[in-house]
């Protein structure tokens, strides 16, 4: 295969070309350097250390704010535990706080001298107020002051007796079966056994015909010297033959032996009891 012919045109326009660049270049002042790489120095890292000693390293790997002489068990150097090497927190979206308006001021409460001050002068203002309001008092007469002398003594008088009175009432002892002092015990188990031993002697004959029973609740009071005071039927037999019976049995026994002395000095001792009409014409006292 052969080559295509260059013609002489075709040398011509290359030789023009390259003719015109070369003219461009040498017009506009075109050159072309080298410049050799700038040698950096090795930089170190600064970081915030947590702790310092006063003993200042040889070399240092790191520039810190504080001296820190390190160590641990690693053939190459580690970059400290910094402070703030946490994240940064990321804003918590959330309600925006209310802006606060501009207003006047709270009043400051009066201390403590300022209200007794206050009070002290509210107090000697009324006081003096009064007074010239109020009258003057008059003095009393002296009819008046007999008068009033005389109602003194009057009421005086009048306590003096009623505590006198209250001195002389009688004290009374009030005793059931259920009494378990020594000496009213004895004293009422001898006048029950001594009301029954009548009240069966005297069994009353209307009772005993009709075949009538029934039980009932009486209270006697005696005397300090076993005379009886009264009779009062607490709950009634609904016969009143039965009821008649037990108080004239009561009549019977009497009197009675005088009240035991003891350290309480009973006028008057008052002896409840259930009087039972039984069966087979039986009088029982409980």
């Amino acid at each position: 295969m052969s080559r295509p012919a260059v013609s002489s045109t075709d040398r011509f326009g290359v030789t023009l070309l390259f003719s015109l660049i070369a003219h461009g270049v040498l017009a506009l002042g075109l050159t072309f350097s080298f410049e050799p790489p700038v040698r950096r120095l090795p930089a170190l890292d600064v970081i915030l250390v947590q702790s310092a000693n006063a003993q200042k390293p040889d070399k240092a790997d790191f520039l810190a704010q504080a001296n820190n002489q390190g160590g641990g068990e690693h053939d190459k150097a580690r970059r400290p535990t910094e402070p703030l090497s946490s994240p940064v927190p990321k804003p918590d979206p959330g309600v925006a706080p209310r802006p606060v308006e501009a207003g006047a001021p709270r009043p400051t409460p009066p201390s403590e001298a300022e209200l007794l001050t206050q009070r002290r002068a509210d107090f000697s203002v009324r006081t003096q107020k009064r007074s010239e309001e109020m009258p003057a008092l008059q003095q009393p007469t002296a009819r008046e002051l007999i008068e009033k002398k005389v109602e003194m003594a009057r009421l005086a008088e009048e306590i003096q007796r009623e505590s006198e009175a209250y001195a002389k009432r009688p004290k009374r002892k009030f005793i059931s079966a259920n009494t378990k002092e020594y000496e009213y015990a004895a004293y009422m188990k001898a006048w029950v056994a001594r009301v029954e031993r009548i009240g069966n002697l005297n069994y009353p004959d209307e009772a005993r015909r009709q075949q009538v029973h029934g039980q009932l609740v009486l209270t006697v009071a005696i005397n300090r010297d076993g005379s009886i005071k009264r009779m009062d039927i607490i709950q009634g037999s609904g016969h009143k033959v039965l009821d008649d019976a037990a108080q004239r049995t009561v009549q019977l026994s009497a009197p009675f032996p005088p009240l035991p002395r003891t350290g309480e000095d009973v006028d008057e001792l008052y002896i409840t009891r259930t009087w039972q009409y039984l069966p087979g014409d039986v009088m029982v006292n409980r």
